[in-house]
């Protein structure tokens, strides 16, 4: 790791910690970062020559793998023909087209950056619409940086000294209920009659370890916030087209007010977005008085990729592949850690899994995760780099299989965690 080291104190020198997000920084596993320079399908790369089977996929995004072979084509076509115009163009048009004529409750969408600036905009329309100011949120959900929204905000501050952002204004109105806990989303309402603008929610919380919920538990949420007077807001960065085309509200059969997108529908580039009801988007200039704007916002290249990850995720039938690998692999894992006796087991959705320490009962809150595995995990997640499988380097952060781990490669990454897991005897 020689070449990495040399450019991890580059890098100190210039950026923060020598990273520019904070979990690259491997301060919650110890030791110091690898710097990677190419990645392929479902391999990373590293400036020391080592190759990686990927289990991070760039935290989600990667749905194909990466650089897949024809999104690689769609975006060297469009760097050929434009890649920034601050200007009208058919490209994010063909995108906003194709999303909201598939996701159920996504009359209008506007494009953004990331999900951060999704999540803000999204908010900012609930308290336009609805002329009031908090915002309900639920513990160990993160939502992006936005002030309001780093109040028990998910892995992101895993282990930090507090449980906020230092910096973070506007406390005062965001409100926070409790995962599983319906009446704690109750006693919230009743503390803050006619004040709550919105309920924003995870409904695959997916920040802080992999955190289940009831289909009866969300549905009980939308039925309190929408009786109150408050929008209901899907925070699908993570899961929206990662689960299903339309994300986990297409999955439960209901239709929040607004939604905000992130991650795949870029493609693996910078991208974000908002959507919902038409009135409600409406409100959002220059339509309405909701001011958002942005210089790279619908920027071509991102949008270009995404629509091309999203037909050929549909045409290819990818969930049904993708799920059936994930199943499998998850569940010879679970073998595997039974197998060398370590008290480990996975938890998983779809193609997102989450590997924690053993519990005796599901995972449905922050009250549910066993509190010694971010103990164990640093010497669990250093025996895999050393075999060569990347995990997020987080114990709280979840993993990702993409359509590119297939069956022979997710059979060399368990032979792979098996000569790890031996390691640790």
């Amino acid at each position: 790791m020689e070449q990495s080291k040399k450019l991890f104190e580059r890098s100190k020198k210039v950026s923060p910690g020598g990273v520019h997000s904070p979990v690259r920084a491997f301060k919650s596993v110890g030791g110091e970062p690898i710097f990677f320079e190419r990645s392929e399908g479902p391999y990373l790369y590293s400036v020391d020559g080592q190759k990686f089977i990927d289990f991070c996929q760039a935290f989600g995004p990667l749905m194909l793998g990466h650089r897949d072979s024809e999104v690689v084509s769609e975006v060297e076509e469009m760097l050929h023909t434009a890649w920034g115009m601050g200007a009208c163009e058919p490209y994010s048009l063909e995108l906003a087209e194709w999303i909201t004529n598939r996701v159920p409750g996504i009359e209008a969408i506007r494009f953004v950056n990331s999900g951060t600036e999704a999540v803000m905009s999204a908010l900012r329309v609930a308290r336009a619409a609805t002329g009031r100011n908090k915002i309900l949120k639920f513990d160990g959900c993160y939502h992006g940086h936005v002030d309001s929204m780093l109040v028990k905000a998910g892995s992101g501050l895993a282990g930090a000294s507090a449980a906020d952002s230092a910096g973070v204004s506007d406390k005062q109105d965001t409100v926070v209920a409790q995962l599983n806990d319906l009446q704690s989303v109750r006693d919230v309402f009743a503390a803050h009659p006619n004040s709550i603008a919105a309920v924003i929610l995870e409904p695959l919380p997916a920040n802080f370890g992999l955190i289940i919920q009831e289909e009866n538990f969300i549905k009980s949420v939308m039925e309190i916030a929408r009786a109150q007077g408050a929008l209901v807001i899907f925070d699908e960065v993570i899961s929206g087209f990662r689960v299903a085309l339309g994300g986990m509200a297409e999955l439960l059969g209901v239709k929040p007010d607004l939604c905000t997108y992130g991650k795949i529908i870029g493609g693996g580039f910078p991208v974000g977005a908002f959507g919902g009801r038409r009135n409600l988007m409406n409100l959002v200039a220059p339509v309405g008085p909701v001011y958002q704007a942005g210089t790279l916002s619908a920027n071509p290249v991102s949008t270009r990729a995404g629509l091309a990850t999203l037909k050929k995720i549909e045409r290819e039938n990818i969930y049904q592949v993708i799920d059936q690998r994930a199943e499998g692999f998850c569940a010879e894992l679970g073998r595997l850690f039974k197998k060398f006796k370590v008290p480990y087991e996975v938890t998983r959705y779809k193609s997102i899994f989450w590997v924690h320490e053993e519990t005796s009962r599901p995972i449905r809150s922050l009250k549910d995760i066993p509190q010694g595995f971010r103990e164990t995990f640093p010497k669990f997640f250093h025996s895999l780099l050393e075999h060569g499988v990347y995990f997020p380097p987080s114990a709280y952060e979840v993993q990702f299989l993409s359509y590119a781990h297939t069956e022979e490669v997710l059979g060399q990454a368990l032979y792979r965690i098996e000569h790890a897991l031996a390691s640790l005897k």
